[in-house]
């Protein structure tokens, strides 16, 4: 199969489109062939080697952590799943061809959702909304503030605290305004407007998606007792507010999770939007992309481009 491979730690110009050996099924595994894998944050920081302290790369190594498909063998004890069923999940290995997952953590795509567009979600989603369903474990008539709002785990995390039945500021960039009036939050600010940053009372949750200094402030915008809940890490500054619960949040799989994720995506009431598909091939230049930063998920098609239905 084809594959888009690293041989070495560096920038996305280390990612070449090679041959590589077709994935051996284990027990209970379904082998999917990909029509398209999300390209992810974390994607940029595995192959810089920001990540090698805990989760190394064996060289030659294949990046990505989610996918769509279409099922195309079983493995032994794989079971829920058939030949032609449309998939994703939130897998590894997944800028290639083909890919071999535990039946268990595939979840399937609903009738008249694009197949390629689905590898959007499952990452994001389930990021987002365990970071409010998780971490910070929001309550009915809470007050959340939601950092990074725009962004696709900020949308997911958005929906999940409206989901809970929170009161939800989404948090975004000036220049966001316009399009996160689309958001189902309650309210849209502007934290990079310092005027309407400093007019913000206190949460009882802060639902943290950035990093670096507004990360740091918005640390003050937890009620005594809150919770500063963030899938970045805990601020710098968090050792200065005891009086806050800072909870540095890995999320993990879990398939209800990511059916629920899906079903809202169906329904209308998430969107993850798409904001480029490159063919496997120029992987190194979506990666280039991602570095630019922007909005929307970026896809890697296998199939050179071609938009699956």
């Amino acid at each position: 199969m084809k594959v888009a491979v690293i041989h070495e730690y560096g920038g996305p110009e280390v990612l070449r489109y090679e041959d590589y050996p077709d994935p051996v099924l284990k027990s209970g595994e379904v082998l999917v062939r990909v029509a398209a894998a999300g390209v992810n944050p974390v994607d940029a920081l595995e192959r810089s080697g920001e990540t090698k302290a805990w989760r190394p790369i064996q060289f030659p190594g294949v990046l990505g952590w989610d996918f769509s498909g279409t099922v195309e063998k079983l493995g032994s004890g794989a079971e829920g799943f058939s030949v032609g069923d449309q998939v994703l999940a939130w897998a590894y290995h997944t800028y290639a061809e083909l890919c071999a997952v535990q039946a268990g953590l595939l979840a399937r795509v609903p009738k008249g959702m694009n197949l390629a567009d689905a590898a959007a979600l499952p990452l994001v989603t389930m990021t987002g909304s365990q970071l409010i369903y998780v971490a910070a474990d929001v309550k009915l008539g809470q007050t959340v503030l939601v950092s990074g709002a725009a962004g696709s785990v900020g949308r997911s995390a958005v929906f999940a605290a409206k989901d809970r039945g929170a009161s939800v500021t989404a948090g975004v960039l000036r220049k966001q305004l316009d399009g996160a009036q689309s958001l189902s939050a309650d309210r849209v600010v502007a934290l990079d407007d310092p005027a309407a940053f400093a007019a913000l009372k206190k949460f009882d949750v802060v639902a943290n998606t950035v990093r670096g200094k507004t990360a740091e402030d918005l640390m003050g915008k937890v009620k005594e007792g809150g919770i500063f809940a963030s899938v970045t890490g805990a601020p710098a500054n968090a050792a200065d507010y005891p009086q806050v619960r800072t909870v540095a949040f890995v999320s993990k799989q879990d398939t209800k999770n990511l059916e629920h994720m899906v079903e809202a995506v169906k329904k209308g009431e998430l969107t993850i939007p798409i904001g480029s598909r490159v063919p496997l091939r120029n992987a190194s230049e979506a990666h280039a992309v991602l570095a630019k930063g922007g909005s929307g998920k970026i896809l890697l098609l296998p199939r050179g481009g071609v938009h699956e239905k």
